[in-house]
């Protein structure tokens, strides 16, 4: 393995030098093979890389997420070498790639597997007779081969999961790599199928309340109806939700299969049901003119919006329509009635302007980040990208829902019942000195921390709003927030400036809801199928585990779109595209384009042939010669330079031109700006740092992605 030259890239400030021994995880491979790591406690800045060497031969190498405790020595700058003391913990070897056989006539002889994970540089070697049914282009799973030493490592294909020119197979990479179950077991299937309809019993019976479900347009399980009427100055609305928990019981081979997954997962080509689809889709889902069991809550609220009273109950329901987004938008604006009862959609769009005027007031974070929705055709590849549109009647449910789960977080208080909080922590100080340093290249001030309440930063968004420097503020608020997670211990909601808050409204596809369900039975005596008393000793782990699951079909739904969205450019290799700057680094630049919303990296091989300075404090790259300077924001074309399905991964490519810059942008001077890093020799006037070079020059090729 060759390791890394020292860096002469300048630094601020000298990095701080690790101990002689840490505990360090790993986190990729390079393009040797070898496992790259960096500290385990590491806060504060870029951690340093170090370079773990092979351990001994006959040993299965360290995977991406193992923990080892390392001996050190330093390299230079930020660059160790390590070598194992100790192994804490192994996490088990799953290749997921594409194979690309030697010979493809003869797959048996052996070849290659392309890893699909971007931080997995090399490639692992399959030997002959070790690509059991694999062919050439496959997607396959792999674990490796004992062997270890210098070089690249050996695996034997256990599983092959579709072809790569199948779109369809690329929500299979991210189930697969990232271990998402997708298989119910027996048990939980034969449960599931002997499930029946609800009977009325001691419930309320709602079946005369024009309740109505909107949802997408592709939406299958649907586990919300909303309604709303006009009474003195305010409305009285019903939220019913459905009743999952009568079907599925704690302990049972249904509960324990949800709880593992913690939640759905949703792809352009297919879903990962939380629950079976005897449930999911058939009686847990408020299908219109069918009888179907609910949970409820009546709320009355005033004139101002705000929640006057509540009250949860367990009905039995029928759905008197099943309405789009589109549909219900339409027939607001066309004051249709859809076939329901005269105003019941006027009364709908009537309570929802109440709820938006409170939140107004009480000042929340709305971020306006564009959705693109990735549509498949029949034979499985892509066949649009468009925008998502964000209506009316999407915020109309939205409001329901969170009025909701407010009122279930109340209720359990009052209860003294164990919950399951939905919290969302302020930022950090340490992100919100990075966002500080941004805004204030848009001349945009923010206040100190512990002043800080979201509708300042909601101000900030309007400010910018229809400006060029919009999508980036609106990203850049949300990396600088933290990420909500699950938790008994109730810290409030600071995206949505609430004192409590609590998921109710999806028990089909979020455990989470199913769990605050079931302490709403036991609390209002509602059945037997509640909390047991020794539930809430639990919920703290549970919080714990149902984050990292809903953070897991996040990065799958994510890696999912980087990879549809490559493969719908796939064959656009050459075409120019315009495109906004999104990250500027002393790598190069991060790019994305207008038309599909799609990510990708310009590296320094890649810009115009210049000296290229880097000066983090406002964000930009200036060439010295050309004085062209590309900022955060700037609008560029870009030229499409390589596509891989494969990783997602997209290389752009930048001409002399000069960018469009923003217009909102306070242009400082009088600063003399950082030399980026970029392989070569040092520049002859500052004696500091390497220049780029142009791409055509001789020896000089672009990496095909940027640095771990």
């Amino acid at each position: 393995m060759k390791l890394p030259k020292k860096s002469t890239h300048p630094s601020p400030k000298a990095p701080r030098a690790l101990a002689e021994s840490c505990v360090v995880i790993v986190t990729g491979l390079d393009r040797d093979g070898q496992p790259l790591a960096r500290p385990v406690d590491w806060t504060g800045g870029r951690a340093p890389v170090i370079y773990m060497r092979p351990e001994r031969s006959g040993q299965p190498a360290l995977a991406p997420g193992s923990r080892v405790i390392a001996r050190l020595r330093r390299i230079g700058g930020d660059r160790y070498e390590g070598r194992t003391i100790k192994l804490l913990d192994r996490v088990p070897v799953t290749v997921i790639g594409v194979f690309r056989a030697d010979d493809p006539a003869m797959p048996e002889r052996g070849g290659r597997i392309e890893p699909v994970d971007r931080k997995i540089r090399a490639d692992w070697i399959v030997p002959a007779g070790a690509a059991g049914d694999a062919t050439n282009g496959m997607i396959v799973r792999a674990e490796p081969l004992a062997g270890g030493g210098f070089g690249l490592q050996k695996a034997q294909i256990i599983d092959c999961l579709g072809g790569i020119d199948d779109a369809r197979s690329i929500s299979l990479i991210a189930i697969a790599s990232l271990g998402i179950p997708d298989i119910f077991p027996p048990e939980a299937i034969a449960e599931a199928q002997a499930a029946g309809p609800t009977r009325l019993g001691q419930r309320t019976d709602l079946r005369d309340v024009a309740l109505v479900t909107i949802d997408g347009a592709d939406a299958r399980d649907f586990d919300d109806a909303v309604f709303a009427i006009p009474e003195q100055n305010g409305y009285r609305l019903i939220v019913a939700i459905a009743d999952v928990a009568s079907y599925v019981v704690a302990g049972s081979a249904l509960d324990r299969e949800a709880r593992l997954r913690g939640n759905s997962v949703y792809f352009p080509d297919r879903v990962v049901p939380m629950l079976p689809e005897a449930l999911s889709n058939g009686w847990c889902s408020l299908r219109p003119d069918e009888d179907r069991g609910c949970l409820f809550v009546e709320m009355r609220i005033g004139a101002d919006g705000r929640k006057i009273s509540h009250r949860f109950g367990r009905g039995l329901m029928r759905s008197a329509a099943r309405l789009t987004y589109e549909q219900a938008q339409a027939a607001h604006d066309e004051q249709r009635d859809e076939g329901l009862p005269g105003g019941t959609i006027g009364h709908l769009f009537g309570a929802y302007a109440r709820l938006a005027a409170a939140r107004a007031a009480r000042g929340t974070l709305d971020l306006d980040l564009p959705e693109r929705q990735i549509t498949l055709g029949d034979d499985g590849h892509v066949a649009s990208v468009t925008p998502r549109p964000r209506l009316d009647s999407h915020r109309l449910i939205e409001e329901f829902m969170i009025l909701a789960n407010v009122a279930a977080a109340e209720e359990l208080e009052r209860l003294v019942q164990p919950c399951m909080y939905r919290v969302h922590a302020p930022p950090s100080a340490e992100k919100l000195d990075a966002l500080r340093g941004l805004l204030s290249t848009f001349s945009i001030s923010l206040k100190p921390g512990d002043q800080l309440h979201p509708r300042d930063l909601d101000q900030i968004l309007r400010n910018v709003a229809g400006t060029p420097s919009a999508a980036l503020v609106n990203e850049a608020i949300l990396r600088s927030q933290s990420q909500a997670e699950y938790a008994p211990e109730n810290i409030g909601h600071f995206g949505l400036g609430l004192r409590a808050y609590a998921h109710f409204t999806s028990p089909i596809r979020r455990y989470a809801d199913l769990l605050v369900h079931r302490a709403l039975i036991a609390g209002l005596k509602l059945g037997a199928d509640g909390l047991d008393s020794d539930a809430g000793a639990r919920f703290a782990d549970l919080g714990t585990h149902i984050t990292i699951t809903e953070r897991r079909a996040a990065d799958a739904e994510r890696q999912s779109a980087d990879r549809y969205l490559a493969a719908f450019l796939a064959d656009r290799v050459g075409n120019d595209f315009a495109a906004r700057i999104s990250g500027v680094t002393r790598f190069g630049l991060f790019v994305t384009l207008l038309e599909t919303g799609a990510s990708g990296f310009v590296p320094f091989a890649n810009l115009p042939e210049d000296f290229w300075f880097h000066d983090e404090a406002s964000g930009s790259l200036s060439g010295r010669r050309s004085r062209v300077v590309y900022h955060l924001a700037d609008l560029v074309s870009v030229r499409l330079v390589e596509a891989r399905p494969v990783t997602g991964g997209l290389i752009f490519a930048i001409d002399g031109s000069a960018p469009a810059k923003s217009r909102d942008r306070k242009h400082k001077t009088g600063q003399a700006p950082r030399e980026a890093t970029a392989p070569g020799k040092k520049n002859k006037k500052t004696k500091s740092g390497p220049r780029a070079r142009a791409p055509h020059r001789k020896g000089r090729r672009a990496k095909a992605e940027p640095p771990t």
